[in-house]
């Protein structure tokens, strides 16, 4: 028996025992790779070293994970990433001598059926625990996806009664109920006291029956300039309640294009949970035959004969109907359309960016959130070498490499490529809003009007600065006031530099020097440290960090008297002290820090 996952599955093993069992499943995973820890499982065609950090990536770039290991390693390098059941990948651990598969995460994403796999391959025991996949392969509590379940209190019992073997009725108001049909599981009407139910309306649930929403039905709107939010959300659920439709039924929200960015439209989808789907007027005036209530007006106005209607049945597709005519209040418009099967995409969905900080580069220093920001993107924009920063994020990701130096075109073609309905990651080194790309992308969409632009959403991760990493490896020498300066003068003036410095070296500010020194630019470091020494003395601790979190990290201490431009690069971040900061050897370590003055308060009693 052989399984074939649509991403790759990633075999992790910690040890030679655990690559030989790995090298025995790779030839039934047809696309797996053997990831082995560096030292102890070596030969694999992955190699790392932070086992919790490489499992924690994989996860959360929706790999399929099998681990050759205790299941504990497992369950604590994934649960702080948990998040949503329905999205997470298949992990599956899975002993050494290949005796037992446990599906820990998934099951009914594929664990299940990967614990089968490797128990059948290596002669094994797949411990399976879901009663109804044991019994028919189904888990009521997990529908597919364009489906959702009203009340999970309801499981219980009619998962009880299927298992039992009793009557359970099913009717099908709305969907397809191929899903259960083909589950192995039998429904019957005659004598049944439990049902499942499929509907795509507002009903009344009962202890006894399950009742799913196929999510059918999209909410075209429409709206005047500058409408308010509350207007629009207050017509679209009346419009819903007085129909008797369920919310839970809404695949998404949709409009015109030149609507993507008017708050109303944003909020009505907002308040639904569900996507915002965006069409030009060609697309909605294509729909013209299908519409109730055409309008010359609207026509003049933005080249389509109707907006709401429109945009609902657009976003339904060519088989849907409409369920409710464009209904008006006082400046915005709604509809209501109806597809025969489960809408999983609406299309038209506007993309996103989201500017992500890496931190220094190691898994270890990046957030939950930026790798998880890396997992959901479909596209990755960056310079490369923080493309390959993301590691095992990245995989199976679209890649759009650029070099040092081309910083406006990629933020540019981050923009166009959500503009285009991609979900953007644009990867900075340390935090996006820290000498990176979120001051310059927001700086372009100020500045330039360019309507694929409007609708996408933009987001900002932050990430660990090369300030906060340089100075976590000091002590503490960012303990009081401070500031960062960047000594590179390739988009500042030297004259605004100097005087910036200055202003540093009079309020006594802890400096931190960003891009110090490069090879044609020497002179600035030296130059900044004899405006500081006008201020403070010359024995003020210095911190010189390079490469911090990444291969080569590298921390010296020097005085600023002593500073040089010979002491600093390009991939250096010098820390200057005040004149409060202190230094002292411990345990062989120099620790730098600089007082808050709370030696001074308990002097005083204040």
């Amino acid at each position: 028996m052989a399984l074939r996952s649509p991403k790759g599955t990633a075999l992790v093993c910690l040890s030679a025992g655990g690559l030989d069992t790995a090298r025995r499943l790779a030839v039934v995973l047809p696309g797996s790779q053997i990831h082995g820890l560096a030292g102890r499982a070596d030969g694999a065609d992955v190699s790392f070293t932070d086992t919790m950090g490489h499992i924690g990536d994989l996860f959360l770039a929706g790999v399929p994970i099998v681990g050759l290991c205790a299941s504990g390693i497992l369950i604590r390098a994934t649960a702080p990433y948990l998040a949503d059941k329905r999205s997470e990948p298949a992990v599956v651990a899975v002993a050494e001598d290949g005796s037992v598969a446990v599906p820990l995460l998934g099951g009914h994403h594929g664990a299940n059926a990967l614990a089968k796999v490797c128990a059948e391959t290596l002669s094994g025991v797949a411990a399976v625990t879901t009663a109804g996949d044991l019994a028919f392969g189904l888990a009521l509590d997990e529908p597919p996806e364009g489906w959702t379940l009203a009340n999970p209190e309801a499981i219980k019992p009619v998962t009880a009664a299927l298992l039992a073997g009793e009557p359970v009725a099913l009717h099908v108001e709305a969907g397809e109920a191929a899903w259960l049909l083909t589950s192995g599981a039998t429904f019957e009407a005659e004598g049944a006291r439990h049902a499942v139910r499929l509907t795509h309306r507002r009903v009344q649930t009962r202890p006894n029956e399950l009742v799913y929403h196929p999510r059918v039905l999209t909410v075209g709107v429409g709206t005047e300039r500058g409408a308010e939010p509350a207007e629009l959300i207050g017509l679209v659920h009346d419009v819903l309640a007085r129909h008797g439709l369920a919310e839970d039924a809404v695949a998404a929200v949709a409009s015109l294009d030149l609507k993507g960015d008017e708050p109303a439209v944003l909020a009505a989808a907002d308040s639904l949970g569900v996507p915002l789907a965006l069409f030009d007027a060609a697309t909605l005036e294509a729909e013209r035959p299908r519409l109730r209530t055409p309008s010359e007006t609207v026509f003049r106005e933005v080249g389509c004969h109707g907006v709401a209607e429109g945009a609902a049945l657009a976003a339904a597709g060519p088989d849907a109907e409409l369920a409710v005519a464009k209904t008006r209040s006082k400046r915005a418009t709604c509809a209501v359309a109806r597809a025969p099967k489960a809408i999983v995409s609406a299309g038209g969905t506007p993309g996103s960016l989201v500017l992500v900080g890496l931190g220094p580069g190691g898994s270890a220093m990046r957030s939950p959130e930026a790798s998880r920001a890396i997992a959901q993107a479909t596209d990755l924009v960056g310079y490369g070498y923080y493309l390959d920063l993301a590691g095992p994020l990245g995989a199976a990701k679209t890649r759009h490499d650029f070099a040092l130096g081309e910083e406006e075109a990629r933020c540019r073609a981050a923009l166009d490529l959500a503009g285009q309905g991609k979900h953007v990651a644009l990867l900075c080194s340390g935090d996006p809003g820290i000498y990176a790309m979120a001051s310059l992308t927001w700086e372009l969409v100020d500045r330039t009007d360019e309507p694929a632009w409007r609708a996408i959403s933009i987001a900002v991760v932050p990430g660990i600065s090369a300030l906060q990493g340089a100075a976590a490896r000091a002590g503490a020498p960012l303990g009081h006031d401070f500031c960062a300066i960047s000594l590179s003068d390739l988009l500042t003036p030297w004259s605004v530099i100097e005087q910036r410095v200055r202003g540093a070296a009079v309020g006594d500010f802890v400096v931190a020097f960003y891009n110090p020194v490069s090879q044609a630019r020497r002179a600035h470091l030296e130059a900044a440290r004899d405006i500081l020494l006008t201020e403070r003395p010359a024995a003020t601790p210095v911190v010189v960090a390079r490469h911090v979190g990444r291969e080569g990290e590298a921390i010296a201490h020097t005085t600023l008297g002593a500073l040089k431009a010979d002491d600093a690069d390009m991939m250096s971040l010098v820390l200057v002290g005040s004149s409060q900061t202190r230094s002292f050897e411990r345990a062989g370590r120099r620790i730098v820090y600089t007082p808050r003055g709370y030696a001074a308060k308990r002097e005083t009693g204040a």
